[in-house]
This record gives structure tokens, C-alpha cells and sequence, in this order.
């Protein structure tokens, strides 16, 4: 493969650096803001990826630029062949992260340890064990929580994703941060975003502006600190003085960072998404079993991305349930 300057250039001058592979559709949680009361059609195996297809468009990736791979899912580690494909990809010349709801989390930190994997984000939306349950529809919250505990005292870092929805865990952003106290943690709370199933509208999402309302009032002012955001970051980052972690607000639909966006995503199935909120996609998997080259098809789907949003430039046409055509989350890859 030779490496070219501009395949992961769009036309807006972003570079895309950072490549989020889902390994799975398939999870052994069932939260509402990511798939559908009735779950999914779930991909035909034959559709799915194989470790050596992932490896190879991940090295067409790298080849090109690309620095940072992100394993997603579903949830990435119920997937059998999940070990290979992380001493596969820790072979290329990147940073490797993965984004986990921290089920079995435990049963890996060995391998993640030996392949150097530091970067672990970890999914819970409560810590209240029954509106856990009702989010997630299982009852797994001692066993995540634990495994949170575990992951940083065995000194990963650690970030953990909480996504807010008006009149059900708001009341909760004070008790996250106060986790940031005594631990080396990083809350990340996310916008409530629309996709197929999850019954989302602006009325449930709490915005950054409310958040941020909530800390204010609670904490005294000179105690709040604005941390410097890392070049690229889609959060906005903060502290309170004297605690050992953070917190952060990902403001995608209130506050988009889409100027500075340097992701792409591909799914279990071998589609190429050049944003969260577009509607189309490219298949990358046909062409790579036929033989042929794959780089015209990602070069033509960077380049065919839109400035904003998938051209959902306002919060008025964004609001507008028509404007969505998407997959649900856990058929992207969160």
C-alpha cells in the first residue's frame, strides 16, 4: 500500500485521523437510547466482517493516516474472535482504544495490558441500580460498576460515558462528578441524539448550558475549572479544584464540534459512515472480497461529508424527525 496525502481529506480541509471500527451488532445489554424496544435485524454472519477483512481495511486506514482506532460495538467483547483482532490491530502503528458497557471488561485486562490498550471507555447511565435496569434492561450495575472500580485502580484510563435524559437521570450529574473526588476518572456526559427506535426528541435532551447550570450552583466558582481541550476533542472539559479526575460535556446536538471533526466510522458489516448523522453510507466490504482497491470509496465518501451534521446545520432542522434517516446506535457503533 502506498501511503497518499488527501484520500482522508475532505473538502472542508479535515483530516481524518481517527477510525471507529464496530466489531459487533450483537450485545448482552439492551439500553434504550441505542436499540429499539423490538432489538434489531441483526446482519447475516456472512455480512459481517471477518478479523482478517477488519485487519486489512484498518491497515488501508493507517497506510492513509489514520493514527487512533477506536473498537466499538454493539458491545465489542462478546465478539469470540475479539482477542485476535486486538493482538491484530495492536500490531499497527496507532493508538488503540475501545468503548465497552464493562460487562466482562475484567476478562481481558491481561490482554489489554500485554498489547498496551491504556484507553477504556466505560458506559453507564446511572448509579442508581434500578433506573440502571430500566435503561439498560438488565441487571448488571454492581458488575459494571466494580469493573470500573477494577479498571482504574489497575491504572488504565478511564472515561466514563453517561448519556442524560431529561427526567431520568438528570438529577444524577452532581453524584457522577463527586466519583471524580477520589478517583482518576473522566465523566463524560452526552446529549441525548436521535437514532431508529430510541423515541428521541429535544425535549428530553439536557443541554450543556443545563449542565454546566446544575455545577454552578453547586459548586463555588473559583473551585470550577475550564480545562484546555485536546486538538480534536468532541468534549468540552472541566474540573473541580482539588478533585483527581474530570468531567466533560459532549454537546453534539446543542453545541456540534464538527469544525474540528477528524472521524470516521465503520460497521460490523463493512459500511463506511463519514459522519454519525448521515443517512448514507459506502460499502468498503464488497469491493476488498472482490479484489479490488477500497481506496476510491473511501476517498469519494470523505469527500461527499458535510460541513455540519450531515448538513442539518440548524438545531430547527436538526429537531425535525424527518431529517433523521439513520440506523439505530447499536448498528453503527457507538
Amino acid at each position: 500500500m502506498t501511503a497518499t496525502n488527501n484520500i482522508l481529506t475532505d473538502t472542508f480541509g479535515r483530516e481524518h485521523t481517527y477510525l471507529r471500527i464496530s466489531l459487533t451488532e450483537r450485545c448482552n445489554l439492551r439500553c434504550t437510547y441505542c436499540m429499539p424496544t423490538d432489538g434489531i435485524a441483526l446482519s447475516p454472519k456472512s455480512h459481517i466482517m471477518t478479523y482478517e477483512e477488519i485487519f486489512t481495511i484498518a491497515k488501508e486506514f493507517v497506510a492513509n493516516g489514520v493514527t487512533k482506532i477506536r473498537l466499538t460495538g454493539g458491545e465489542p467483547l462478546v465478539r469470540k474472535d475479539v482477542g485476535l483482532i486486538l493482538e491484530k490491530l495492536a500490531s499497527l502503528p496507532v493508538e488503540l482504544a475501545i468503548t465497552t458497557n464493562g460487562v466482562i471488561v475484567d476478562k481481558f485486562i491481561d490482554q489489554f495490558k500485554k498489547i498496551g490498550l491504556r484507553k477504556i471507555n466505560v458506559s453507564l447511565d446511572s448509579l442508581n441500580t434500578d433506573k440502571n435496569t430500566a435503561i439498560t434492561r438488565r441487571d448488571y450495575f454492581s458488575k459494571v460498576y466494580n469493573n470500573i472500580q477494577l479498571l482504574v485502580k489497575e491504572g488504565f484510563e478511564v472515561k466514563v460515558n453517561c448519556v442524560l435524559i431529561k427526567g431520568f437521570n438528570e438529577n444524577e450529574i452532581i453524584d457522577f462528578i463527586e466519583l471524580t473526588k477520589t478517583q482518576a476518572l473522566q465523566i463524560r456526559f452526552i446529549e441525548f441524539m436521535p437514532f431508529d427506535g430510541n423515541k428521541w426528541n429535544l425535549e428530553k435532551l439536557v443541554s450543556l448550558e443545563e449542565v454546566l447550570k446544575q455545577v454552578y450552583s453547586h459548586y463555588d466558582s473559583t473551585r470550577f475549572i475550564r480545562l484546555n481541550d485536546a486538538p480534536n476533542d468532541t468534549a468540552k472539559n472541566y474540573q473541580i479544584k482539588g478533585y483527581q479526575g474530570s468531567f466533560a460535556v459532549i454537546s453534539s446536538v446543542t453545541n456540534p464540534f464538527c469544525d474540528g471533526c477528524n472521524r470516521i466510522r465503520l460497521t460490523a458489516n463493512g459500511q463506511l459512515k463519514n459522519c454519525l448523522f448521515s443517512s448514507s453510507e459506502s460499502d468498503l466490504l464488497t469491493p476488498l472480497r472482490e479484489g479490488k482497491s477500497i481506496a476510491p470509496v473511501i476517498q469519494k465518501a470523505i469527500l461527499a461529508k458535510k460541513k455540519v451534521r450531515n448538513g442539518m446545520e440548524t438545531l430547527e432542522q436538526f429537531k425535525d424527525p424527518d431529517a433523521h434517516n439513520n440506523r439505530s446506535m447499536i448498528a453503527i457503533g457507538g
